[in-house]
């Protein structure tokens, strides 16, 4: 059979299959319209539906993303009254919904921790002072890391060949852990005598040495630029994603700016050059540019961060690096933002 729609007043009529593809005048109002094959007919009209069912599909997930946003951004105070380093209005399921949603309009699951962004305790001020005298302090983690892998309950601090300048800054960063309680005890005989720390046996502290330092640092070097450039945020830390084919990863750190721009920052205070592809994966499944998939790793020089981001499509720094790297982004995304407008 044949269908004959009038474009004029909207009437359907069934016709013969021989008139199929002539012009016939509509039985109600006499204007001319064409007749179409009924299987052709409805399977344009099918296309048009599913077209419209994915259109609307998408501009009520970019609705309730651009809601979510407002909401989350709503959660964080004014930056006059928000200490980042002493608040835990990030740890919410509202500060988390945007991110929550960027992933799930591309049918990829999330786990968010709210907890792992509260900067109320100490783990945030640590990590700063390692960062800012990384190469002095290293020794330190590393000994804290070691002894806590054997199940030594101490690590000793060898101070006879430091300078005068090292062994003041290792002799307070120590000080500090013990007014933290990151160590159960600091013990520091006279005489250039090893300084010894009685260590903690707390999960998270053992993670904190094992290398959650870093991603604290991170994140916190994160919050810092993203404010300088007066930008929105969503921030998590340890995401636990799974993909369609039901692979899972865990992403360090993640900011979402703007409620649509993705910040990914992998984190490696130790060795990392075995964990290059699976980051290069990971960028390529979330579709994140390689200046917004960075890969933070302790202690590497700038020579050598240079010559990999060259290599890889990813991008490499250092912890002393970062915080410029950040602040390039920002103003990158800034300049293109307005060549956009």
């Amino acid at each position: 059979m044949t269908i004959l729609r009038c474009n004029k007043c909207g009437h359907l009529d069934e016709l013969p299959p021989e008139v199929a593809g002539t012009t016939v005048p509509c039985a109600r109002c006499h204007a001319p319209g064409q007749v179409y094959d009924t299987v052709h007919f409805i399977g344009k009209v099918l296309e048009k539906l599913f077209a419209l069912q994915v259109e609307a599909v998408r501009l009520r997930a970019a609705g309730a993303g651009g809601q979510l946003l407002a909401r989350g951004a709503a959660a964080i105070p004014a930056a006059d009254t928000f200490d980042p380093h002493n608040s835990d209005v990030l740890s919410t399921e509202l500060q988390h919904g945007p991110i929550r949603e960027w992933f799930q309009r591309r049918q990829i699951r999330v786990r968010t921790n709210p907890k792992a962004v509260d900067t109320t305790g100490f783990f945030d001020e640590v990590a700063v002072a390692i960062g800012k005298n990384y190469g002095a302090l290293k020794e330190v983690v590393d000994r804290i890391r070691f002894a806590q892998l054997k199940g030594f309950g101490q690590a000793t601090i060898n101070l006879d060949r430091k300078t005068s300048e090292q062994a003041q800054l290792i002799t307070s960063f120590c000080r500090q852990l013990y007014d933290y309680s990151f160590v159960a005890k600091c013990l520091h005989p006279r005489d250039d005598k090893p300084l010894r720390l009685v260590l903690q046996t707390a999960p998270a502290i053992r993670e904190f040495f094992n290398g959650d330092w870093l991603e604290w640092l991170v994140l916190m070097t994160l919050l810092e630029s993203a404010r300088a450039h007066g930008r929105r945020y969503s921030c998590a830390r340890n995401l636990q994603i799974t993909l369609q084919n039901d692979e899972t990863f865990e992403l360090d750190v993640f900011f979402l700016v703007e409620g649509e721009r993705p910040v990914c920052v992998e984190c490696k205070s130790g060795e990392f050059r075995q964990d290059i592809d699976r980051c290069l994966t990971l960028r390529k499944r979330l579709g994140i540019d390689s200046d917004h998939f960075i890969v933070c790793a302790a202690g590497l020089g700038a020579d050598q961060a240079g010559g990999l981001s060259s290599t890889y499509d990813l991008t490499f720094c250092s912890e002393q690096d970062l915080r410029e790297r950040l602040d390039r982004m920002f103003a990158a995304d800034s300049q293109r933002s307005a060549r956009i407008a």
